[in-house]
């Protein structure tokens, strides 16, 4: 019987706190991927030491850290990503926007040829799952709001950079939720993560 190898997986969270229901879908998710065969890499992005903030307009004026020369290293290994992240404000959470701004640099994540205004990806032929807790319920989010933190990440993020989001699991609303619940949610992250 042939098995398919494993693949390179860097989970990615997004929430600047470590005992949250988001740490919990991370974690329940990387145990899942390896318990699957994958080679699993955990980014806590409240761990790294950088600067936030994106000082001017040009974001090569600004030397990046080694924990962000890291990082960038931990996504070009990786085959595949787990970005997990809470909605806030509709958005993403701004550890993890300022993350995308110093990070997600051209040259790195795309880059722009002379004459053209299309982007050229530099992070193809990897694929990415986006794990949301929220406290908004999913429907309402989708329909009232128009998933403005999941159209961030997914089109105008990631795809912009090459990376596939193949599945988005929304979860919520977390702040109303029971046992029962989050622990269906958990379940969900780490059935999600077995088919990567």
């Amino acid at each position: 019987m042939f098995l398919p190898a494993g693949k390179n997986v860097l989970v990615i969270l997004g929430h600047s706190g470590r005992n949250t229901f988001s740490a919990a879908v991370a974690d329940t998710y990387a145990q899942a991927a390896r318990s699957a065969g994958h080679t699993v890499r955990v980014l806590h992005l409240a761990d790294l030491n950088f600067d936030p903030l994106l000082h001017g307009s040009n974001p090569h004026h600004q030397a990046l850290e080694p924990d962000l020369l890291a990082a960038q290293d931990s996504m070009a290994w990786a085959q595949h990503m787990a970005w997990v992240f809470p909605v806030w404000w509709g958005g993403v959470p701004a550890l993890l926007k300022g993350f995308l701004d110093r990070a997600f640099v051209s040259g790195y994540a795309f880059k722009f040829n002379q004459g053209s205004p299309f982007p050229v990806p530099l992070l193809k032929g990897r694929t990415a799952h986006l794990l949301v807790p929220m406290d908004t319920p999913p429907w309402y989010f989708r329909w009232f709001y128009r998933m403005p933190a999941i159209h961030q990440m997914r089109k105008t993020t990631l795809e912009f950079c090459g990376i596939r989001v193949r599945k988005t699991l929304s979860l919520g609303p977390v702040i109303s939720s029971t046992a029962e619940h989050r622990t269906r949610w958990l379940g969900q992250a780490g059935a999600l993560a077995g088919r990567i």
